[in-house]
């Protein structure tokens, strides 16, 4: 069974908050608890990694890179682990929905921050602390958007179901779904009203700044198909932090090759995150990354040996998470942000500029004196080898899932996810309504709203 329990400190009193309660928006606090009022309680609820930095585990099971045999998806920590392998109908049963809880309760911490922060003086420090809320709000939305509500298209996102927009800390406030539309609105509305106040640079990466900002717009519109602001904002973002990490100065043979992720880690890292700490991340038995997928990278391309370790012939487990431990890392880096830009150039004709990207970021990525730099070539092909590249790169950092959802709609990129479990075939085919997440149904008996088709 797993268990979080989040420590946050303020005014020099631990406070100890059960994560895994059900429901968390509906969710009354102890009334023992102490109400933080200060600008330093504020900071203290900000720097809780074990609140904001957070992000969805479950997707890593459902996006088709890992494989179960029958005993390791039979010993997977819990049914909803089994059932989003499997795609099933019904992911949560009577468990708890943790990621929904999670999420949501990183939006109740901001909130919390933001009408706080309206008794406190307006000067640098509540700014910073005001904008940083906003940023953690915007990115909570966003990933709730991207597993509980229909992939992004704009003809439809007037007309479908988003998620509840939580915007008071008053708990017992219900928020119903609005549109997709409203979604992404205020996910963009709080991203906009972090932009004035947040620093270029950061002591520890835990909290946001100039570049993480830009960074995370530079996905969301990625993700809403919007690939002029896309790559504009990958740029600017670029221009902050072009930072790669030449893999040849790496030990490619360690455990984990990269430094711990906090505070600084390492010099592509951006903003820290890390998917919920599921117990098939740390096991060495219970999945693997397919072997067609390791087929991806050739002899020369350090990623062979940096990303990956060989647990029994043909199976391999993923290591190369930039959270330097354990836990995989799902948040932002320069990588991500090439290949961005990359993608962004390509759909806009400019096959150079691509391509240029692309042999940036690859340079640092195979055995010195061996990488021979992509030649110059037409949109479509500079198209498709970013993809390639953005799917080789950005394993197991929780973004196949939201890949999938938007080139699924382009029968050039669409992918049909297949997998067998004791005997049995499931198949999740493009276009298919369990590629969003049913909300869980204690909510839905706290807070009676549209069920997601499935």
């Amino acid at each position: 069974m797993m268990k979080k329990i989040f420590t946050i400190c303020v005014t020099g009193a631990v406070l100890l908050l059960a994560a895994c309660k059900k429901d968390f928006l509906e969710q009354r606090p102890d009334k023992a608890l102490l109400v933080p009022s200060s600008a330093k309680d504020f900071r203290a609820l900000l720097d809780n990694t074990d609140v904001f930095n957070l992000t969805t585990g479950l997707t890593l099971l459902a996006d088709g890179d890992l494989v179960a045999t029958d005993a390791g998806w039979n010993n997977l920590e819990n049914l909803q682990e089994r059932n989003s392998y499997t795609w099933a109908a019904d992911i949560f049963g009577t468990e708890t929905a943790y990621e929904w809880d999670t999420f949501y309760q990183q939006v109740f911490y901001a909130n919390v921050v933001l009408e706080g922060l309206d008794g406190l003086a307006d000067n640098a420090e509540t700014r910073q602390l005001r904008a940083e809320a906003r940023f953690h709000r915007g990115f909570a939305f966003f990933g709730l958007a991207q597993q509980f509500a229909v992939p992004y298209t704009a003809a439809a996102a007037g007309t479908v179901a988003g998620i509840p927009l939580k915007l008071s800390a008053v708990v017992t406030e219900k928020a119903g779904r609005g549109t997709l539309a409203e979604t992404y609105a205020q996910v963009l509305a709080d991203l906009a009203a972090a932009r004035g106040a947040l620093p270029l640079s950061v002591p520890s990466k835990s909290r946001p700044s100039l570049a993480a900002l830009y960074g995370l717009l530079a996905r969301v519109y990625l993700t809403m198909e919007d690939y002029g602001k896309a790559g504009l904002y990958a740029d600017s973002c670029l221009q902050l932090h072009p930072q790669l990490t030449d893999y040849n100065t790496l030990n490619a043979a360690a455990v984990r090759p990269f430094p711990p992720g906090l505070p600084q880690g390492t010099p592509e890292e951006i903003f820290y995150a890390s998917p919920s700490p599921y117990g098939y991340i740390s096991s060495a038995s219970q999945t693997y990354l397919t072997p067609e997928f390791y087929g991806l990278f050739d002899g020369n391309d350090l990623r062979r040996t940096v990303f990956f370790r060989q647990i029994t012939p043909g199976n391999f487990k993923f290591k190369g998470n930039y959270a330097g431990a354990i836990s995989y890392f799902s948040g932002l880096a320069s990588d991500e942000l090439y290949l961005v830009r990359a993608e962004c150039a390509a759909r806009a004709g400019d096959a150079a500029g691509a391509v240029r990207d692309l042999n940036t970021l690859l340079k640092a990525r195979y055995k010195a004196g061996t990488f021979v730099p992509l030649p110059a070539t037409d949109a479509e092909t500079a198209l498709g080898l970013v993809l390639q590249e953005r799917r080789k790169e950005l394993v197991m950092r929780g973004l196949r899932w939201t890949d999938l959802r938007r080139l699924n709609t382009d029968p050039r990129f669409a992918v049909t996810l297949t997998r067998t479990v004791a005997g049995q075939v499931y198949t999740l085919a493009p276009g298919s309504k369990r590629y969003t997440y049913p909300l869980p149904p204690d909510e839905l008996k706290l807070n009676p709203m549209p069920q997601n088709a499935r």
